[in-house]
């Protein structure tokens, strides 16, 4: 019978008369564990970000933009024509049961005015529903009601950078800020969203009555006139029903023919966003498949001093076999050694990973995750790279001949 507890004594001494050399083999279990958890934090970290963005954009979004306009020939673009109005909203809302609410939006930029501080920021001409499509609710006040949507009331909620740039410590609702001069009340604040998977500060802007952007802040090529329709399905798999009720809707009301091109964009914005999330789990994959490469490298160096081990010791080899040692006697004994340096450089690695995550959070500014599940894998995988390159040179050492191995010089 195998004694466990002997050999585990067996392989410690003997690792322990050569401290350096087992000092270096395990660095490079140490470096290959701890840049796969640093790897694996980065990956997550970048994968954990882009979900957060993407989430605040909203859920199951389309969003339809005019088409492109043509000018001497030369086309200038989607969103160029002027081609989608307010009625076209309305319509999307009654007539497409797989759509749960519609906001029209009418954008521009402008000068913001409060006291003596100034800001220049989006505005958003929109209805009440686009907090709806955009699951953007309110940290105080209240939405523009239908009448103030009708009557072009002057009214408006700010996101919080615009908060945080013109009023400071004030509260700011019941506050009047001016918009090209003309006075506005704050009649709600904008909750926090941060910036969207393209680097853009969502909070920089302010949401009006869509009628009030139209009539008394940019004006409109035709009466109605909105820059793009945002809309929100009814669920994920709605989507596809969604697109396709659109799509006929707006050409039956823009009295388009069989083979004439649309005069309007649908954009799926929730294929879009998953495409990317799925981009960023599949590089914090790669990053740590490549990470992994370096525990690889150390596994070889194990086997590598292992075998240097076995020459060495070939005479302590044949005295315990001349004295009733069994093959797998020698065989364990070699591949607990191997397994010991793999598990104490993994142990040593999940340190180093961690603080390497923690430091490249501070200094670098990166977001990282060190997932329980990262560890775990990192440190069994050192543990069967231990075992994986150690068993040739515990094969190697139990084959030997007991009389040769006591000859051995």
């Amino acid at each position: 019978m195998i004694d466990i507890p002997s050999t585990i004594r067996i392989s410690f001494r003997a690792l322990r008369v050569n401290k350096m050399r087992s000092a270096l083999t395990m660095l490079g279990i140490i470096i290959g564990v701890g840049a796969v958890i640093t790897m694996l934090a980065v990956g997550t970290g970048a994968a954990k970000k882009l979900g957060d963005q993407l989430a605040s954009i909203g859920s199951n979004l389309i969003m339809i933009v005019p088409g492109a306009s043509t000018s001497g020939g030369v086309r200038m673009g989607a969103g160029t024509q002027s081609t989608l109005s307010i009625s076209d909203a309305d319509a999307i809302q009654k007539d497409c049961p797989a759509v749960l609410y519609v906001a029209p939006v009418h954008r521009g930029v402008a000068q913001i005015v409060y006291g003596n501080q100034n800001w220049s920021t989006a505005i958003m001409g929109t209805t009440a529903n686009m907090l709806l499509v955009r699951d953007w609710p309110l940290t105080e006040g209240r939405s523009f009601t239908d009448e103030e949507v009708r009557s072009a009331a002057k009214v408006c909620l700010p996101g919080q950078t615009v908060i945080d740039n013109l009023f400071g410590g004030i509260n700011p609702i019941g506050q009047i800020i001016r918009i090209k001069n003309l006075p506005f009340t704050v009649i709600g604040i904008l909750d926090k969203k941060g910036q969207d998977p393209g680097g853009h500060d969502q909070d920089d802007t302010i949401y009006v009555p869509i009628t009030t952007a139209q009539k008394k802040l940019f004006g409109t090529t035709f009466p109605g006139m909105v820059r793009t329709i945002m809309v929100k399905a009814q669920s994920t798999e709605a989507l596809a029903a969604a697109e396709k009720q659109i799509n006929e809707l707006l050409r039956q009301r823009h009295h388009i023919g069989l083979k004439q091109e649309d005069d309007f964009t649908v954009r799926n914005l929730t294929q879009v966003m998953q495409a990317a999330e799925q981009q960023t789990k599949i590089m914090a994959i790669l990053l740590g498949a490549i990470a992994s490469v370096s525990l690889l490298v150390g596994g070889i160096g194990i086997m590598n001093i292992m075998l240097v081990s076995v020459t060495e010791r070939t005479r302590e080899i044949g005295i315990r076999m001349a004295v009733g040692a069994k093959t797998w006697d020698i065989r364990l004994q070699f591949i607990i050694e191997a397994l010991i340096l793999s598990l104490i450089g993994g142990v040593l690695g999940i340190i180093v990973g961690i603080s390497g995550s923690v430091i490249l959070s501070e200094l670098a500014d990166w977001s990282t995750i060190v997932s329980p599940l990262s560890v775990l894998l990192a440190f069994g995988f050192s543990g069967l790279v231990g075992i994986f390159f150690g068993f040739y040179p515990a094969y190697k050492a139990s084959l030997l001949d007991p009389i040769e191995a006591l000859r051995y010089e």
